[in-house]
This record gives structure tokens, C-alpha cells and sequence, in this order.
């Protein structure tokens, strides 16, 4: 088996920068970490906030410490920071090869897809935001690493886009459609992508990120890890 990370993402319409942050890193027992969050609005400060989430949550996952307290502990140190002023959505997406498990924890109304043995259902437990509330947990579910998984975590753009000429779109549906034909994660993740951008038109009404893990059978099984990156420099550069 191999595990494919893919994600894709675009910043609200006519901002430069996107209030979403996506970080991967590798965890010190084995396997592999995906941390999305999600800040409070849209632009600069958005991706403030989301910039000190994530780097709280990797920071942690470096040192060892189980995802469910990541959060916990992340949540403390956003509340402590800005005083229960700012909120953010947090999802930790990890592939534990130390338990053979995927583990999901979410602190955000974005309710991840899980397709796993033919069959896709939202992760929809309710859970509270990061930064407010004095008690807020995560909600966590874990479920064992088989061939034929697909977990497909976004923010609230995908999943309220359209407005009221224009239909939302439907996470479960597309992924239910699209994942008994094992496309790789980042073209799962592009689709949405592109499906969230037709709905609103081209014109993203927010911060839009998809992120995508797939358990997939390995054709070339000679153990080699790759990584890739694509970022668009023309609103960066000013092209």
C-alpha cells in the first residue's frame, strides 16, 4: 500500500493571500501528519491567526504528542494569545504507522468525508472552534489503514459555496461518485476544487482548501517517497 497526500487551494476572490494554512509533517513515531486550519475571516489577519495555529499543532506533533492533545493544547494557547477574541477551525489529519490507524481530529464545522470498504459517510460529530470556549475538546475518530481509503477534509468554502442563485456543492455525493474509481488524492482534491470554483462562479466568496489522504495500492513497491509542490507566484510576485 501507499499513503498520497493531495490538496489544493485558492484565497477568497480579489485577495491576494489566503486565510487557510496547510502544513504536513512527519511524526517522530512513524507516519505522517496533516494539519488544515482555518482563521477567523479572510486576508492578512486570517492567515495571522491560522499561521500561529498551525505552528503551535506542528510544533507539538514534532515532540511526540498525540493529536487529541495537540489540539487541547493548541486551543489553550489561541485562547491564552488573543484573550478569546479570535476563533479558528482546526483538522489534524494523521497517519499513525505506529497503530496501523488513521486518525482525524477536528475542531470545526466542516464535517470530513470518510469512503472507506465501498462506502463514503461524513464525519459529523458537532464539534466547537479553537480560541473561544474555556472547555472546547476535539472530536476524534480513528479507523484502521486498508487499501481503498480516501479521507477528504476542507474549510467552510467548499462547503458554503453558491449562494442563492447558486446551488452548494455536495462533498459526500462527489466523493461517493468519484473514489470506487481509486483517482489519486490530489486529483480527488482538485476535483472538489473545481467544483466548489464552478458554484461560485470563478469568484471564490472565501478562502477555499480541499485536503485529501488516500490509502491506494502500491504498483511500484520499492519503498521510494516523493513529494511535490505547486504554487502560482503571479498575485505573489505582482505578474
Amino acid at each position: 500500500m501507499q499513503v498520497q497526500f493531495g490538496a489544493a487551494k485558492v484565497a477568497k476572490y480579489a485577495t491576494r493571500e489566503s486565510g487557510d494554512t496547510l502544513e504536513l509533517i512527519e511524526r517522530p513515531q512513524g507516519g505522517y501528519s496533516a494539519v488544515l486550519v482555518d482563521g477567523q475571516r479572510s486576508g492578512r489577519s486570517a492567515k495571522i491567526i491560522s499561521n500561529i495555529v498551525a505552528r503551535k499543532a506542528v510544533s507539538l506533533i514534532g515532540e511526540g504528542v498525540r493529536d487529541g492533545a495537540v489540539a487541547r493544547a493548541t486551543h489553550d494557547y489561541l485562547l491564552t494569545h488573543r484573550r478569546g477574541q479570535v476563533s479558528a477551525e482546526l483538522q489534524i489529519v494523521s497517519v499513525d504507522l505506529s497503530t496501523r490507524t488513521l486518525v482525524i481530529s477536528r475542531n470545526s464545522h466542516c464535517p470530513p468525508v470518510l469512503y472507506q470498504n465501498g462506502m463514503a459517510h461524513l464525519l459529523d460529530t458537532p464539534s466547537q472552534v479553537l480560541g473561544i470556549y474555556a472547555r472546547t475538546k476535539p472530536v476524534v475518530v480513528e479507523v484502521p489503514v486498508t487499501a481503498g481509503t480516501y479521507l477528504v477534509a476542507y474549510t467552510d468554502g467548499i462547503m458554503e459555496t453558491g449562494g442563492a442563485a447558486r446551488p452548494d456543492i455536495d462533498p459526500l455525493a462527489i466523493v461517493s461518485a468519484e473514489a470506487p474509481h481509486g483517482p489519486t488524492a490530489q486529483a480527488m482534491a482538485d476535483l472538489l476544487l473545481t467544483r466548489a470554483l464552478e458554484a461560485d462562479s470563478y469568484r471564490p466568496h472565501d478562502d477555499m482548501s480541499v485536503l485529501v489522504v488516500a490509502v491506494l495500492a502500491d504498483p511500484i513497491a520499492y519503498g521510494a517517497r516523493r513529494m511535490s509542490l505547486i504554487v502560482p507566484l503571479d498575485n505573489v510576485l505582482g505578474l
